[in-house]
């Protein structure tokens, strides 16, 4: 079989290639934002001290860290929409879904960074009249973030790389696009293959750029 890659132009890549590749991205966005912002409160559960929230916020981890992402997926496009009675969409089912998944990873994340802000800033924070919420906000997180932000990026990249899997559910992400692309042309090789290159470039190049972030972090400190 010959491989035949010219009808790889514009055209196709506007007509169905970019839609998924927006949506892949607005996921991505979407998930780590949302996930970070999840998974801080998270975290912030695990290390209160405090039975009542650290055990639900543990479970929480726990549980959805040790479910393949694609299961949790159909999970949710399929049971959610029993609970409430009506469709949710699989675009709006998948950015849920990523959210809730990612937060368990972002919390871990977020949780190694907090700790390892020493003990001395918290307690000067104390000494200073600060409440514990106040440390947190203007002392220990703002590190946290600093010292776990290259590995938040990281998260991200693989959070990227992941948002292929809603193709379980039919949600038009980068991957569906090329997909469709090639069944229109009768080329699911040639297609399968660009998609691939594409994936690595970008996953590739945004991983010199952490690389890079990491390297001047580690020179501030």
């Amino acid at each position: 079989m010959q491989l035949d890659f010219a009808f790889l132009d514009w055209g196709v890549v506007s007509s169905f290639v970019a839609k998924g590749f927006w949506f892949s991205i607005q996921l991505t966005l979407v998930a780590m934002v949302g996930g970070i912002l999840l998974g801080t409160l998270l975290a912030l559960m695990r290390l209160s001290g405090r039975p009542w929230l650290v055990v639900p916020a543990a479970a929480y981890v726990n549980t959805l860290r040790s479910i393949p992402l694609v299961m949790v997926i159909l999970w949710f496009f399929l049971l959610i929409p029993m609970l409430i009675g009506r469709p949710m969409g699989a675009e709006l089912s998948a950015m849920i879904t990523f959210t809730v998944f990612e937060a368990a990873y972002y919390s871990e994340i977020m949780r190694a960074g907090i700790q390892s802000v020493p003990r001395g800033q918290v307690h000067a924070g104390y000494a200073m009249g600060m409440t514990y919420r106040q440390t947190m906000q203007l002392v220990v997180l703002p590190q946290a973030f600093r010292n776990m932000l290259p590995v938040l990026l990281t998260q991200t990249i693989i959070l990227f790389q992941d948002t292929s899997l809603v193709y379980a559910i039919g949600a038009y992400d980068l991957l569906k696009g090329f997909e469709v692309a090639g069944k229109n042309f009768n080329r699911p090789v040639e297609t399968y293959l660009t998609a691939a290159v594409v994936y690595f470039v970008i996953c590739f190049s945004l991983s010199m750029l952490v690389r890079r972030l990491q390297a001047k972090i580690q020179i501030i400190r």
